[in-house]
């Protein structure tokens, strides 16, 4: 997230456009080095009981992000740009005395530069490599909206927050001093347990981002 305000706050000084682009199918591009065996589809006749062996990445695997990024990385390095020191999710190209700035979130990537030419070339290259969705102009990323205003960027989270509350059925709740009832006390192993964990887990990983961004 520092690395995605550096950046911003960057175009907003220079006046440079942003734009998004979202790989399609991204992990599937990673490349495996050991080899990785799975059951049979369901729905495949398998009466010998057969498992299948992956010639390519594949989602679930807990390879998958490493394998992509670094197909990416070896990607953008062979287009002559620099991974960071300090974020290796930045790639930083100098050409005489232009600059572009691509910065990478999984399958998400962001690309600016003072020279619009070269932001088209490198577009079309990782099109032509991978196969990717142009969102045009960044409005919405990781949780952000981002507005342009004539002389500064806004950030703003409040889609995130109004998705938050309708996603838990807080969105017609009334605002309260406290979250819990005043001397509430909370033991381990009273109470029914939740039908669904995950569904918790999910809740309190948007609250750990949206308390951190």
């Amino acid at each position: 997230m520092t690395t995605i305000r550096a950046v911003l706050a960057i175009i907003a000084h220079k006046h440079w456009q942003v734009f998004q682009m979202d790989v399609n199918n991204a992990f599937l591009h990673g490349d495996l080095y050991e080899e990785v065996y799975m059951k049979m589809p369901e729905g495949i006749p398998n009466a010998s009981y057969k498992v299948c062996k992956l010639a390519k990445s594949l989602y679930g695997l807990k390879q998958a992000f490493r394998q992509w990024f670094a197909k990416l990385a070896q990607f953008l390095k062979h287009q002559a740009y620099l991974q960071s020191k300090n974020d290796y999710s930045l790639f930083l190209k100098s050409t005489g005395t232009h600059f572009t700035i691509v910065a990478v979130y999984v399958d998400n990537i962001l690309v600016t530069g003072s020279n619009p030419d070269e932001v088209v070339v490198f577009k079309q290259h990782l099109h032509s490599t991978f196969g990717i969705k142009d969102l045009g102009q960044l409005h919405y990323f990781l949780g952000f909206e981002v507005a342009y205003l004539p002389k500064e960027i806004s950030l703003s989270q409040r889609k995130f927050t109004q998705d938050l509350l309708l996603d838990t059925g807080f969105d017609i709740a009334k605002s309260i001093a406290t979250p819990l009832p005043l001397y509430c006390t909370l033991t381990l192993d009273e109470g029914d347990l939740l039908q669904d964990p995950s569904y918790y887990r999910t809740i309190i990983g948007k609250l750990n981002f949206f308390t951190h961004s």
